[in-house]
């Protein structure tokens, strides 16, 4: 277990590297960073200015290995809009991302999972066919779209929750089901194939034989084994959901990460948009990691991959 943790960890690591970078030169790949950090009214002068003031002028490799030794410090820069360390406000603005990701992905599990067990466990019935309609929605409609329809009718028609702020837990209502929605299909039809999958084996003909009863046979035995590939997939969709907090963000006027990103790259604040990249990407990496650590722990077999 110790030789798979370290080479996953060792992995995990150089993933991190690689993707810091491809993030660090595709944002200098979009255009001149001197002239997006001196503004549209500028002049070529000016330009020029902010590009030997900020060291664009220096080759992209000595750029990047400069940002990355402050990272390794913690010192992740300062931004240009805000005018305060990028550090300060990711430590502002994270905390309530990771709140409404987690209240999001909770919401996801806790519908997911019942009614992809119930629609493998009876497939092609009712439940089954309501499981997956409930899914094909989820994936066809855009998650603005639907934040929309959600205020719309519980805050306009019906007011009873509110359409904005973070002030409560009832701020967080919408935006937990719109982000939880997003990513309860993908976990739904993967707990539902992993359940018919086992269902079908004869470890599980087995159990019925011995007199065991259909919850245990189902819990104990069935869903233990389709929940290993759920628990990587809930682990990516995490990420996926810190990541998609953007529109969901700027929808419910939440001021967290995702709200940062999208105000940062309107008004070209570089530092803090290559810091959030780096956060985002970071998050994703450790939390497929831990997903690996943990489908090692429930099925040893892996352990010799």
């Amino acid at each position: 277990m110790l030789t798979y943790a370290l080479r996953r960890i060792f992995m995990a690591c150089l993933l991190t590297l690689f993707v810091s970078f491809v993030a660090y030169a595709l944002l200098f790949a979009a255009g001149d960073p001197a002239a997006a950090v001196a503004g549209a009214a500028s002049s070529a002068a000016d330009a020029e200015r902010v590009r030997v003031l900020y060291g664009f002028d220096d080759p992209l490799i000595v750029q990047y290995l400069r940002w990355l030794g402050g990272v390794v410090q913690g010192d992740l820069g300062r931004s240009i809009y805000f005018n305060q360390p990028v550090s300060d406000l990711l430590l502002d603005r994270f905390a309530l991302t990771a709140q409404v990701g987690a209240l999001g992905l909770a919401f996801a599990i806790l519908t997911a999972v019942p009614l992809g067990v119930a629609a493998g466990r009876w497939p092609n019935s009712l439940i089954d066919r309501a499981a997956l309609f409930l899914a094909v929605v989820g994936q066809a409609m855009p998650s603005f779209w639907f934040a929309l329809l959600l205020i719309i009718t519980f805050s306009i028609t019906f007011p009873i929750l509110p359409a904005s702020g973070s002030d409560s837990w009832r701020h967080f209502v919408l935006p937990t089901i719109v982000l939880g929605y997003f990513a309860m299909p993908a976990i739904m039809r993967l707990t539902r194939s992993g359940m018919i999958a086992a269902l079908e084996t004869d470890y599980i003909r087995t159990a019925r034989a011995m007199g065991l009863s259909e919850r245990r046979v189902l819990f104990d035995y069935a869903l233990r084994n389709a929940a290993l590939p759920v628990i990587s997939l809930a682990s990516a969709q995490f990420g996926f959901l810190l990541a998609g907090s953007v529109v969901v963000e700027s929808v419910f006027a939440l001021h967290g990460a995702g709200r940062l990103a999208w105000e940062s790259i309107g008004r070209g604040d570089l530092p803090t948009v290559q810091a959030l990249v780096l956060c985002f990407s970071l998050f994703y990496v450790l939390l497929t990691l831990l997903a690996d650590m943990l489908n090692a722990m429930l099925d040893p077999r892996m352990r010799t991959k």
